[in-house]
């Protein structure tokens, strides 16, 4: 039987060992939260943080209820609502199941991390833009795509994509933390600089007419009932059958607004989620009631189903130092950052919880870690434990091992020799 103590472990490993600022999650069984926990310093399970793309399954529930009610039908084209979109022939079930083959991003500025425009202004920048693949011959990930079906939904109803998801999906399910802007308390979005361990404010856009692709703020408890949902379906919004036909794969592991993902217990299906700042996971399993909701205020170093299977799993990891972000890099390491070859072995040296660590960068692990003693740069883990790290103008040098900031020339001689 799976035990507090194992999530803890989990969530803490997890925490430190992908350096996230912080770190919550909840875990489903029989659909019903059975634990819920943070890591990190200053993690607050009641704050709200920004969902990123576990908004998409919103927006296809949202069309799938217009499907119901006769609005409109997933395989019309999407001209038939939109008639000034680009490639109007695509249908909003290739939408839907990312099988449209449109481009991945809008035209223009990188759209998650600059000011939204609205949708005519968006249409015409997409005006000329061909698809990049075949129409329904593969999965390609289109977060244009969604927008377009959260103008599909604005148009059948008569009223804005925010204000039909609020009157048809959030109030019905009591989501009254889920918000189209951050509403305190809330995470700020943070990244992590690779190799420093510092922290960077991310920005937090209003993204316009993209929002239906990843525009909303959330918390645990929220997700956890829509998870509920997800599973149970709800008189007021969707019945079950309907759901299962989104959860039913198209092509790969997608459905129609929700990933499919198998695991060793069964299934898990809904959404991951990311934007500057910001990383989640909304994963449930309809036939056990198993599931998962994460939120990381971090923009890189998390792979939801990833977490989703360790928690739901029973390897239980030893205890685990607590990641937290650098204050100063010392002087002394910071001439020493970056990559570094050991022959052809490519390695990288970063500051990490006041250690220098050498990064095994063909293993994807942590090899040796060092610290300043008396002068010297000693070994504290690893294969160098208690050796001393030379630095040299040209190389480094610990015990006979010799690295250098591009692979040996083999026809050059070894530096040091």
């Amino acid at each position: 039987m799976t035990t507090d103590s194992h999530y803890d472990a989990v969530l803490a490993d997890y925490q430190a060992s992908r350096r996230l600022p912080t770190l919550v999650a909840s875990v489903l069984d029989d659909g019903a939260v059975c634990w819920t926990g943070g890591a990190g310093a200053g993690a607050d399970v009641a704050a709200q943080f920004r969902i990123g793309s576990v908004t998409k399954t919103m927006t296809a529930v949202l069309v799938l209820q217009a499907r119901e009610e006769g609005l409109l039908g997933l395989d019309d084209p999407m001209a038939a609502y939109l008639p000034e979109a680009e490639h109007g022939e695509l249908t909003l079930r290739q939408l839907l199941s990312h099988t449209a083959g449109m481009h991945s991003e809008p035209a223009g500025p990188w759209w998650e991390r600059s000011p939204g425009v609205d949708p005519a202004t968006l249409h015409a920048r997409n005006a000329g833009t061909g698809v990049v693949f075949e129409p329904g011959s593969t999965y390609h990930y289109s977060n244009l795509g969604y927008a377009l079906l959260g103008e599909v939904v604005a148009r059948v109803r008569g009223a804005s994509w925010l204000e039909v998801l609020t009157a048809r999906v959030l109030d019905p399910l009591g989501l009254t933390r889920t918000t189209y802007l951050p509403q305190e308390p809330f995470a700020h979005g943070l990244s992590v600089d690779h190799l420093r361990g510092t922290l960077r404010s991310e920005p937090h856009q209003d993204t316009g007419a993209m929002a239906p692709a990843g525009q909303l703020w959330s918390t645990l408890a929220d997700l956890a009932a829509f998870a509920r949902f997800l599973r149970d379906g709800h008189p007021q919004v969707l019945p079950v059958d309907t759901l299962r036909e989104m959860q039913r794969p198209v092509l790969e592991e997608y459905g129609l607004g929700m990933f499919v993902h198998p695991w060793r217990g069964g299934t898990l299906v809904g959404h991951l989620g990311s934007m500057p700042g910001f990383q989640a996971v909304t994963s449930i399993d309809p036939d056990s009631g198993r599931g998962v909701v994460a939120l990381t205020n971090g923009t890189t170093g998390f792979d939801g189903n990833e977490l989703a299977e360790r928690l739901l799993g029973e390897h239980t990891p030893e205890p685990a130092t607590p990641w937290t972000p650098t204050e100063r890099v010392p002087g002394w390491a910071e001439p020493l950052l970056g990559s570094w070859h050991w022959g052809n072995s490519a390695f990288e040296l970063r500051w990490n919880n006041d250690l220098l660590e050498f990064v095994d960068l063909a293993r994807g692990r942590v090899g040796d870690r060092f610290t300043r003693v008396d002068g010297r740069i000693v070994g504290v883990s690893g294969y160098h434990h208690g050796e001393t790290l030379h630095v040299h103008p040209t190389h480094l040098e610990c015990a006979t091992f010799v690295y250098t900031r591009v692979p040996y020339d083999p026809a050059a001689p070894i530096p040091g020799e």
